[in-house]
């Protein structure tokens, strides 16, 4: 029996950017295509096939600990970012301020889709998920400098709703307007997580 079940959930990419250089600012430049290779995004400074660990590890790792980078896409949905939007109370919000990779239409509640799920295009060009991705000051930077008085609000608003960060598991092509599949790990939830987050917070 195959781990990976293919659902039939899709999604439709509706952007895709990337970060050229993240010491001259977070914003993605948009793109109509982009090419995937083993080590991330094809002109993407997040890309590469390790990374300096992060604040996000660091009851794994001390900073800047060489790893392997599973942060090589950022990837949220249309409908979340709506939200988010709606939170910060601004008519839209712009993905390249969030140094956004993807932008998925159409598979709910996607900031959740379980860890390791896949999101495979028709041409076989698969991402896997690592996890659910965290709200941080740095978009709202962004945010701040184009829509003032706003980019505070935005850790909050996006908590739940921030997308999923993902690896390349095949490489390939995906580009704006494509179909990508939604594949889940045949596995039911852990019956102790909610017991081992409880002891986290001790």
């Amino acid at each position: 029996m195959p781990a990976l079940i293919a659902t039939k959930f899709t999604g439709r990419i509706t952007w895709l950017g990337t970060v050229p250089d993240r010491a001259a600012g977070l914003p993605s430049l948009p793109l109509q295509s982009l090419r995937a290779g083993f080590d991330g995004p094809e002109g993407e400074d997040h890309g590469g096939l390790t990374r300096p660990s992060c604040s996000r590890v660091l009851t794994q790792y001390p900073r800047d600990t060489e790893i392997r980078n599973v942060r090589q896409f950022s990837v949220i949905s249309a409908e979340e970012l709506a939200e988010i939007a709606r939170a910060m109370g601004v008519g839209s919000l712009d993905p390249a301020l969030l140094g956004s990779t993807m932008v998925i239409e159409g598979i709910p509640d996607f900031s959740h889709i379980p860890p390791s799920s896949r999101l495979q295009a028709a041409s076989g060009a698969t991402l896997t998920v690592d996890m659910e991705n965290r709200p941080c000051q740095l978009p709202a930077r962004e945010i701040e400098k184009v829509q003032p008085g706003h980019g505070k609000l935005f850790k909050s608003a996006a908590k739940g709703r921030r997308g999923v960060t993902a690896w390349v598991e095949r490489e390939g092509t995906f580009s704006v307007g494509e179909e990508v599949r939604l594949h889940v790990p045949s596995q039911p939830a852990w019956a102790h997580m909610e017991a081992a987050l409880e002891g986290a917070k001790a």
